[in-house]
């Protein structure tokens, strides 16, 4: 069973040495079934709008004291866009400004292959949503070094070792 209610505050926050938030994000990601049920190698991600306003984004926020960075990317797919599913590994590190407070922030990005959705999930009623093909997402995610992310986990999917990896499974 999920936990229905996102964490708040900021208590358990973690900061860099310039003190910007260290924050933790996921590309969810799954392949999209044919008329048959069957897996087939199309591509689809999953994008979620933002609380303030309506643009599209990856999950992510804040990493706290608690939890490794696999945690918080699980939690934060959980909380924003109601997915369960395999953190995979991390898709790397960016540093950005944050357009509120003016600092640099610590973006982590990591792929989670998605094994479940949620129809009840912490943030249902503030964050609309949508699987998206690879070039639709790309257009709308609002975010420079979440595009980024995507572009490296489209190329780590598409090597002939990653298909061998999941044909095996």
């Amino acid at each position: 069973m999920a936990c229905l209610v996102s964490r708040s505050g900021r208590e358990l926050q973690r900061y860099n040495n310039k003190g910007g938030r260290q924050v933790v994000g996921c590309i969810p990601y799954r392949y999209k079934e044919d008329m048959d049920g069957n897996m087939s190698n199309e591509l689809e991600v999953l994008v979620v709008s933002s609380q303030k306003c309506q643009t599209l984004m990856f999950p992510k926020g804040g990493w706290e004291l608690d939890e490794t960075l696999e945690e918080a990317a699980s939690r934060e797919s959980l909380e924003e866009a109601g997915v369960i599913g395999i953190v995979e590994h991390t898709l790397g590190q960016w540093n950005f400004i944050s357009k509120r407070h003016g600092i640099y922030y610590e973006g982590y990005m990591f792929p989670l292959f998605v094994k479940e959705q949620l129809d009840l999930w912490p943030e249902k009623n503030l964050r609309l949503r949508i699987w998206m093909t690879v070039a639709q997402a790309r257009e709308a995610c609002h975010h420079w070094w979440m595009k980024e992310a995507l572009d490296i986990l489209v190329k780590r999917l598409r090597s002939p070792q990653q298909w061998k990896d999941i044909s095996i499974n």
